[in-house]
């Protein structure tokens, strides 16, 4: 688990061990005063997406045949990303630069995926930082990895309309619907489907 964990469990009011279960998800929908099929949703994409809680950054240390499946355009030979292969600040450099609101290489390493759902881009961060009243993050957008790690998932639920979905209840369409959004397809939809719903079953 990762410390992110421990700091959203403090903040809620139960105990920081790191380990997420019924009682820590209670917890978590009393805080942010969710209804029961809100928290669902949101914990249910959380889980799959940060593997857990155990991821809160974007990992670009990719292999040449990982950047060539993954952006067959910008890598269509293994010589073209060859010299990105297992380097994180250069890939990011070379994806993500005017993109997102990244005016140049260095804002692209800088603002690269953070939080429990992966927050990226310079102009992102700056519309969290607003709605949320976080302005430091824009300086140093490594706090979206700890204290504000699960703000970041609130907010892009938020902002893309996704508890008003979810208040549609829990079932398959709708975690489908929401599966959609967060990842741009249906990967892991499943393990959403039942990470979902058995958090559901904790709420109730």
């Amino acid at each position: 688990m990762s410390e992110a964990l421990k700091l959203l469990q403090d903040k809620c009011g139960c105990k920081p061990d790191g380990s997420f279960g019924p009682n820590t998800a209670r917890a978590i929908v009393q805080h942010y005063d969710l209804s029961p099929e809100e928290g669902a949703h949101l914990l249910g994409q959380v889980v799959h997406e940060s593997g857990t809680f155990k991821y809160v950054k974007e990992n670009l240390n990719y292999s040449v045949e990982a950047m060539m499946k993954v952006w067959p355009s910008r890598f269509p030979t293994e010589e073209s990303a060859e010299p990105y292969a297992r380097n994180p600040k250069a890939l990011a450099e070379k994806v993500y630069v005017g993109r997102m609101g990244n005016e140049n290489p260095s804002m692209a390493s800088l603002y690269i995926g953070r939080g429990f759902l992966q927050l990226t881009g310079y102009n992102n961060t700056k519309a969290f930082a607003a709605d949320m009243g976080k302005p430091e993050v824009i300086n140093d957008p490594s706090l979206l990895e700890k204290e504000y790690a699960f703000d970041t998932a609130i907010w892009f639920f938020n902002n893309n309309g996704l508890f008003k979905l979810a208040r549609e209840g829990v079932n398959d369409e709708v975690i489908k619907k929401i599966t959609k959004r967060v990842n741009g397809g249906y990967t892991g939809l499943d393990h959403r489907n039942k990470e979902t719903k058995k958090i559901y079953q904790w709420l109730r």
